[in-house]
């Protein structure tokens, strides 16, 4: 792998960004609103919207990063730009590598800008600091961009790709231990959260929210499901759509 190449592919992603009002847009503006009307549809439950907020402050930036990268790698192929970098020096590895880079960093300014708004703005409480919630966020971000990354591997058009989100995501959600604790489910569900890596987000996201022990496991969990993920993403791209 060659890290001039890696950075100026990296360098090519955050460009297009730079000139993407609309993503910009999906990618801090539309967090942030879902925010609001998180805390208005708890305006007369305070303290709920204080259990739920946290962990779905990174559950939106997922969603968001997770539909951003999938629809962005699939219309390189489409538009064959995918094709004509790979008769170029660059790898699949560095075309993967490029992005993640990219939209990691794009995670964190949308973190931090989200996290801010919901501290200062909607009056969320969290008992760690801010700086540990970002990152828990951002962690939930990646997930969201590994996983778009992978997937969009495996789809022919912008629309397949967005159908990938209640088959791989919705699940995830409902395992994580987002509406209840995983402790709480049936043995065979509990077992199958275990091998979710939303599942070590949001737990990481929780003990950030109450500062109830520190999330080194889930950190370390995550950033293996990432390698994993975006490994089998840069073995299974495709150069074009047929």
């Amino acid at each position: 792998m060659s890290f001039r190449r890696l950075f100026a592919m990296t360098k090519r992603v955050l460009e297009q960004l730079k000139h993407d009002p609309r993503t910009l847009a999906l990618l801090f503006v539309s967090p942030a609103l879902l925010m609001t009307i998180l805390k208005y549809v708890y305006f007369a439950n305070p303290q709920l919207f204080q259990r739920v907020a946290g962990s779905m402050l990174g559950v939106f930036p997922m969603l968001v990063m997770f539909l951003i990268t999938s629809v962005a790698t699939l219309r390189e192929r489409t538009s064959g730009t995918l094709e004509r970098l790979m008769i170029s020096p660059l790898g699949k590895a560095e075309f993967i590598g490029g992005y993640a880079i990219a939209f990691g960093l794009t995670s964190m300014l949308q973190a931090t800008a989200v996290s801010s708004y919901a501290i200062w703005v909607l009056k969320l409480k969290i008992a760690g600091p801010q700086v540990t919630l970002i990152y828990a966020a951002i962690l939930d971000a990646l997930i969201g961009l590994a996983i778009g990354l992978a997937v969009s591997t495996f789809a022919n058009t912008e629309f397949q790709a967005i159908q990938f989100m209640p088959a791989i995501l919705l699940p995830q959600l409902l395992l994580s231990g987002l509406l209840t604790p995983r402790s709480t489910m049936p043995r065979i569900l509990d077992d199958i959260s275990n091998v979710l890596p939303l599942s070590y987000a949001i737990d990481a996201t929780k003990r950030v929210i109450s500062n109830q022990g520190s999330i080194v496991n889930d950190s370390i969990t995550i950033a293996v499901f990432l390698v994993l993920i975006l490994a089998a993403g840069s073995l299974t791209l495709k150069r074009q759509t047929k």
